[in-house]
């Protein structure tokens, strides 16, 4: 009789555990994902790793006259922490326009570099943007300027700087000149100027140059690295031009590059066409050297809108690179719109690669996908495990 009753109490708690059992398993299986776009409403968003910590930094997300951050232990759950940087306050030399932060971890204190409107502008220039450099001694702020100008002045105006790091303590700045005041010959701006789409066109153009070690100057001329193609016949042309052919506007941009080094190859990613438009896009060169030359990739370009496969996502692009929490994972940052964010710009992730001096981004997505290796997730009983 003893035996009945246990294999009777056995089934009854099995039958009713059951189905909390399935929820628990279901609930797991949604933790163990994230879906595109994230919850962060920035441009130009930059990712720091340290410390089993990620900090993101970007354009935007309702920071005045400076930046504001994110936290992560996952790179898909973020935390505000607030605004990080106010350029126009204490040691200032930026007045507005402040974009594109990018924070780098260098000997225990953390360097911001940015884009702003320089104040100084004697010929009251419209776009007189140039690149300065602010210090924290955390990736959470207070980050202040080092200086009251900035870094340097080629003589036109700059943006969206990017710092590369080599192994032998030499430090390396690509920066992107502006389309202003910078009208370009090519068969593109010939053929705008014939069908009477444009009287010229503009462009942008990515530069190298080396840093003096306490990111006070620069060391020699900077190096033309990326343009856009000045035929019609190059391969890159069709996409690099799209501002101009939809009649978007006059203007072809190289811009948001990140450079990264894999084996022997140098990676530089660079944004094309107009920030605000559909068809701004990533593509990559490749180089054996920091400072060129870089060929531009067959493969480009490797992450633009997917609105003509059914998607809803365009304006992909500025983006940053990092990787998963067990630094297994390469993880592509950038922005990008939506059907529903409209023209807000908003943070996505998606994984990439780079072997043998091929670069694919796996996006955009907005699909469930498994979080990065290595991040945690929280079972039914809240006891951690690790995503595989």
């Amino acid at each position: 009789m003893k035996k009945l009753l246990f294999i009777f109490s056995t089934i009854v708690t099995l039958s009713i555990n059951h189905p909390f059992a399935q929820m628990a398993a279901n609930n797991a299986s949604v933790k163990a994902t994230y879906t595109n776009p994230l919850p962060v409403k920035f441009g130009d968003p930059y990712v720091l790793h340290t410390k089993d910590m990620y900090y993101m930094y970007g354009t935007g997300a309702g920071a005045k006259n400076g930046f504001s951050a994110y936290s992560s232990t996952d790179l898909v759950t973020w935390k505000p922490l607030g605004q990080v940087f106010y350029g126009d306050s204490g040691i200032s030399w930026g007045i507005h326009s402040f974009w594109a932060p990018e924070v780098y971890e260098v000997k225990g204190k953390y360097y911001m570099f940015y884009s702003a409107q320089w104040k100084y502008n004697p010929a009251n220039d419209l776009e007189n943007f140039k690149i300065g450099v602010a210090v924290a001694d955390n990736p959470q702020g207070p980050f202040v300027n080092i200086s009251d100008k900035p870094v340097f002045d080629p003589g036109y105006p700059i943006i969206d700087a990017n710092v590369y790091f080599e192994k032998n303590g030499k430090m390396y700045l690509y920066y992107s000149r502006c389309c202003y005041k910078h009208a370009v010959k090519s068969e593109v701006a010939e053929v705008a100027k014939q069908k009477g789409w444009y009287n010229e066109i503009e462009e942008s153009w990515v530069y190298g140059v080396q840093l003096k070690p306490d990111f006070s100057g620069v060391i020699g001329e900077p190096v033309l690295l990326l343009r856009p193609p000045v035929s019609m016949s190059d391969k890159q042309a069709e996409w690099e031009s799209r501002s101009v052919t939809s009649h978007e506007v006059n203007r072809r941009w190289t811009e948001g590059s990140v450079t990264f080094k894999k084996g022997n190859t140098y990676y530089m990613m660079y944004s094309a066409n107009h920030f605000a438009g559909q068809n701004y896009a990533v593509g990559y060169a490749t180089s054996n050297s920091p400072l060129g030359p870089f060929k531009k990739a067959a493969n480009n370009p490797v992450l633009q809108k997917n609105t003509a496969k059914g998607g809803v996502v365009t304006g992909t692009g500025h983006n940053s690179v990092t990787y998963s929490p067990d630094g297994k994972e390469m993880f592509c940052v950038y922005h990008g719109r939506t059907d529903a964010t409209g023209d807000e710009r908003v943070v996505f992730i998606d994984r990439m690669k780079a072997d043998n001096g091929k670069l694919t981004v796996f996006g955009p997505t907005t699909t469930p996908q498994k979080l990065p290796s290595g991040a945690r997730t929280q079972n039914e009983e809240g006891v951690a495990s690790k995503s595989q």
